[in-house]
């Protein structure tokens, strides 16, 4: 009998517990289960080196950011939470998508959402399904997902489809107005994705700031915008990334 390895990531303890549980108790899974996305991360990791990898892992779609510190006591300052945590159930599926590209991921949901359903398809994901459904419907979610079936929910299937066609419409009509620009401003764009002022933009491409401000107004007339924000929003949509950045160089 082959047997199919899960992992549950949940933040609520009791739920994921109590669903690796129920999931144990079938013959043929083999499940563990994680209280974070850090956590789910490790286990993967530890699973490939041990020649053991998982097969599904079901994802919590509300699964909160971890904190990277916590401030000392009588503090003003904000925890921190590092970039590269992913901040629910559905970013964590879509950093998976390129980390561990064999794993079939299923979120888990509280509530049906067709916005964030279609989110999750977009993400990678192969499945969602409401955290109060039978664990036969879970079961033959996870063994379907196996057989490549992509499993909704049919109370969503209507709104998903129509999430997934006007965001098809959207990107579409984005890629239209970024394929007009130069491919000086395409590189500017790239630079304004990753979050880099005029300045910064200057020095990256041995351009005066009056030729970037320059530049930078020509990528907004021409994507039919008027802030940079809707500018890199629109880029995203595109499929635009941002330029590789060097790594910060630390102060001793």
């Amino acid at each position: 009998m082959q047997r199919i390895r899960v992992l549950v990531v949940d933040d609520h303890r009791i739920f994921a517990e109590s669903l690796a549980a129920a999931l144990a108790a079938e013959q043929d899974v083999d499940v563990a289960a994680a209280g974070s996305a850090p956590a789910a991360l490790r286990n993967l990791d530890r699973a490939v080196t041990d020649g053991r990898r998982f097969d599904v892992l079901l994802a919590d779609a509300d699964l909160a950011a971890p904190l990277l510190a916590v401030p000392a006591q009588g503090t003003a300052r904000e925890p921190v939470v590092p970039r590269s945590c992913p901040r629910d159930g559905i970013a964590l599926v879509s950093g998976l998508r390129t980390s561990h590209p064999y794993l079939r991921t299923v979120v888990v949901a509280d509530r049906d959402d067709p916005r964030r359903a279609a989110a999750a398809l977009q993400a990678g994901a192969s499945g969602w399904v409401a955290k109060d459904c039978s664990l036969s419907r879970l079961l033959a979610v996870i063994r379907g997902v196996l057989r490549d079936e992509t499993h909704l929910p049919p109370a969503l299937l209507t709104g998903v489809l129509r999430e997934l066609t006007a965001a098809r419409k959207h990107r579409s009509e984005s890629e239209r107005l970024v394929e007009s620009l130069t491919p000086r401003e395409r590189e500017v764009l790239r630079c304004m994705v990753a979050g880099l002022g005029r300045k910064a933009v200057a020095e990256r491409l041995f351009l005066s700031p009056h030729t970037v401000r320059t530049h930078m107004q020509n990528v907004l007339g021409k994507l039919g915008v008027h802030s940079t924000l809707a500018a890199v929003a629109l880029a995203r949509r595109a499929g635009v990334g941002p330029v590789e950045l060097e790594p910060a160089t630390a102060v001793p």
